[in-house]
């Protein structure tokens, strides 16, 4: 996958492209991040990229000629590299929701442009003109769409195949389709050495070796904490309540709540 991040801060994103699963990926040969500063095709000699608003009103909006400039550029590039066509995205708290599902959908895109902008926002000819689709990573709004374009990127980076070190990885996080009946779950706990920690115990269901029984635990853990934390994300209406069993390989009915019970215990207005 080809992502190129169009922005005023391209240093921004270095840091975090390396490391972790970005790095990985990256020097895997699977993701191919390319940073673009549009204020470097700005014409006038401050390379400006930012006006006063028609009609006035607080802040400056990104102007259209430097951002088309640098989408020129950068759709270019992408051709030379053997790509045929991108999809656009423009960070902002107007767009479409980010979530797991948008996400996925994403990843399998072989390319990808994201529009970062700053100030008071964009000339509105760059979102018609280019085709840009607005994602926005939450209600609230942030200086810049660096950070909104970061989740992107890294919530799509790990969604590629052979990025993660185990195959089914990104299959067991919350909100991942999975295999709970189709639901988007939130994740179930999970618990590593020691065995006890300050009287608080980790659930004999986990220790007991039976895969099945640890499966169908897990299953109704997140169940279970989907309906306490995200009941909207269970579809029609579906709260399981904490007596919901789950069957071991004996076929002995055991209850979830039992069996956790041995743990003791975005535009710059924007850009977001």
């Amino acid at each position: 996958m080809r992502i190129d991040v169009l922005t005023l801060f391209p240093q921004v994103f270095e840091p975090f492209l390396a490391h972790g699963q970005i790095r990985i990926a990256r020097e895997k040969g699977l993701l191919d991040v390319q940073l673009h500063d549009f204020r470097g095709f700005a014409v006038d000699r401050h390379r400006s990229v930012d006006d006063k608003p028609y009609g006035g009103g607080p802040g400056m909006v990104i102007m259209c000629g430097p951002v088309y400039a640098c989408d020129d550029d950068v759709l270019a590039r992408g051709r030379a590299a053997g790509l045929e066509r991108p999809r656009r995205l423009l960070l902002s708290p107007q767009g479409r929701k980010l979530d797991q599902a948008y996400l996925e959908e994403l990843a399998k895109e072989p390319w990808l442009v994201l529009l970062c902008g700053h100030y008071e926002g964009f000339d509105d000819r760059i979102r018609e003109g280019l085709e840009y689709e607005e994602v926005s990573v939450g209600d609230y709004v942030l200086s810049g769409g660096e950070m909104p374009a970061l989740v992107v990127v890294d919530g799509v980076t790990r969604l590629i195949p052979g990025v993660l070190g185990a195959p089914d990885g990104a299959g067991s996080d919350s909100f991942a389709r999975g295999s709970a009946g189709g639901d988007r779950l939130l994740e179930g706990p999970q618990y590593t050495r020691p065995r006890e920690f300050r009287g608080m115990t980790v659930p004999e269901v986990l220790l007991s070796g039976d895969h099945a029984a640890v499966a169908a635990w897990r299953r109704a853990q997140a169940r279970q904490r989907t309906a306490e934390r995200r009941p909207d994300l269970l579809r029609g209406g579906d709260r399981p309540t904490t007596t919901d069993t789950f069957t071991t390989d004996d076929d002995a009915p055991t209850s979830a709540a039992s069996a956790a019970g041995s743990r003791s215990g975005g535009a710059t207005r924007s850009l977001s």
